[in-house]
């Protein structure tokens, strides 16, 4: 699988922004956002969950809403809060929120084809 990456902004509640590189991850449900990014927009965690890591390790981490900028899209969703050491993670459910696939051979994203029932 390639590797990509996508500058984003996000804005949290006051109207603050921090605009970061993103990882696309799509082995990673949730966005997440480093510790300094998200202390610098005032995101306040919401809830916790717990994440299973690739290795098997569990680990809890809080999660906020944020509003994310993409050149692909803009939408609301949860962000991971992260702490000291991770890196920005863009994860499947914004990609789904903005209706976006990542296609690892060219290394891009592309919009999702949308089905009907």
């Amino acid at each position: 699988m390639g590797i990509t990456y996508v500058e984003g902004t996000v804005t949290g509640p006051t109207g603050k922004e921090t605009t970061t590189e993103f990882l696309v991850d799509s082995g990673a449900k949730y966005t997440l956002l480093p510790l300094k990014n998200w202390k610098a927009i005032g995101l306040k965690p919401q809830r916790r969950l717990t994440f299973v890591l690739a290795d098997g390790t569990k680990v809890k981490r809080d999660i906020a809403e944020g509003y994310i900028k993409l050149p692909q899209g803009n939408t609301h969703t949860p962000v991971v809060l992260g702490k000291a050491g991770d890196e920005a993670l863009l994860g499947v459910v914004t990609l789904e929120e903005l209706g976006l696939v990542l296609n690892p051979f060219q290394r891009s994203l592309h919009p999702a084809r949308m089905m009907l029932a």
